[in-house]
């Protein structure tokens, strides 16, 4: 799918500041004017349910920080595990594929997992 395919759906996981009840994982990562950070509700070993938060500036961040979310939901925590390989393989026709990988290193970074 593409970045604006994704947009007109609507963001799902995106909030403003961080609910209550919800621990952060890893930390804010940053590159320029561009932040994300990642919360979760845990529940019985397992994250129940994932937000994120950060700039608003560049929507390839927000639609990759909302699939990155909808994908850790159910995951063991910790032990939670993504890859920059699974963020790109939703987004396959999105043309600027540097632009991409960049943005998902940074979703990686902000949930303190490896790129």
């Amino acid at each position: 799918m593409r970045v604006a395919d994704y947009h007109r759906r609507g963001l799902q996981r995106r909030v403003e500041a961080a609910p209550e009840g919800f621990v952060p994982l890893g930390a804010e990562a940053r590159d320029g004017v561009h932040r994300v950070a990642f919360y979760a509700q845990v529940a019985d070993g397992r994250l129940a349910r994932v937000v994120h938060t950060g700039s608003k500036r560049c929507r390839k961040l927000l639609a990759l920080a909302d699939w990155a979310a909808q994908r850790l939901e159910g995951q063991p925590y910790p032990g939670y595990r993504l890859s920059v390989e699974d963020l790109l393989r939703a987004f396959a026709e999105e043309k600027d594929r540097a632009k991409m990988q960049a943005r998902a290193a940074l979703v990686l970074r902000a949930l303190g997992l490896t790129a």
